[in-house]
């Protein structure tokens, strides 16, 4: 694998990392919640769900779910159901949720930590999206004349570490914002968006089509 295409790689996975989806939402929803600690663990669920689906592109899975209109429906209702239950969950919590977390004492509020990691693995886990993307991406950058693991770790890797990064960062600037956001008469319409953006995602994925040639 030479440097440039790595570095191109680099480029393209940043831009598609740096795009909002439902990781950024969670993880800037869990910063505001729980603090911006809370946003490590989540994101590590999220890079271990990114590991698993570019592990199953390389292994051909994702090919697959590309090419079976049956899997990859399957797959497409269960990543939007998914992200339905959390906006639903949203929109159904308390309006003042989040204003009270602020005040509360931080061990009955802050949820489990494998709580948070599982909420995360899923989202990323079930988004057909993103093995649709590896399945498309990969193949451009590796050298087929070279070892394919260690090129898989060194790609997936490099997108792990993007990916960690940006949601990290936006933690960081939801946690500076947290004094406004928490705010009892703005913490309603912050379940709101919250909620309403998941189901947004939620009906964005179930208009996937497959790609056919």
């Amino acid at each position: 694998m030479e440097v440039h295409s790595v570095l191109t790689y680099t480029l393209v996975a940043a831009v598609s990392i740096a795009s909002p989806g439902p990781a950024t939402l969670m993880a800037l929803h869990n910063s505001l919640a729980y603090g911006a600690r809370s946003t490590l663990w989540s994101s590590l669920g999220n890079i271990c769900g990114l590991f698993c689906i570019s592990a199953a592109a390389m292994l051909g899975l994702g090919a697959l779910i590309a090419s079976s209109e049956l899997i990859f429906n399957a797959v497409k209702i269960a990543g939007a159901g998914y992200l339905f239950y959390l906006g639903a969950k949203h929109l159904l919590k308390n309006n003042q949720v989040m204003a009270a977390q602020t005040h509360a004492h931080p061990d009955n509020l802050y949820p489990a930590r494998f709580k948070l990691f599982k909420s995360a693995f899923l989202t990323a886990a079930t988004n057909p999206k993103a093995t649709v993307f590896f399945t498309a991406l990969f193949p451009q950058f590796i050298d087929q004349n070279s070892a394919l693991i260690p090129q898989f770790f060194v790609l997936t890797l490099i997108f792990m570490a993007l990916s960690l990064v940006s949601l990290s960062l936006y933690a960081l600037l939801a946690s500076r914002a947290k004094g406004v956001l928490t705010r009892p008469t703005f913490s309603k319409w912050v379940n709101r968006v919250v909620g309403s953006t998941f189901i947004f995602f939620g009906t964005a994925i179930l208009t996937m089509r497959r790609q056919t040639a």
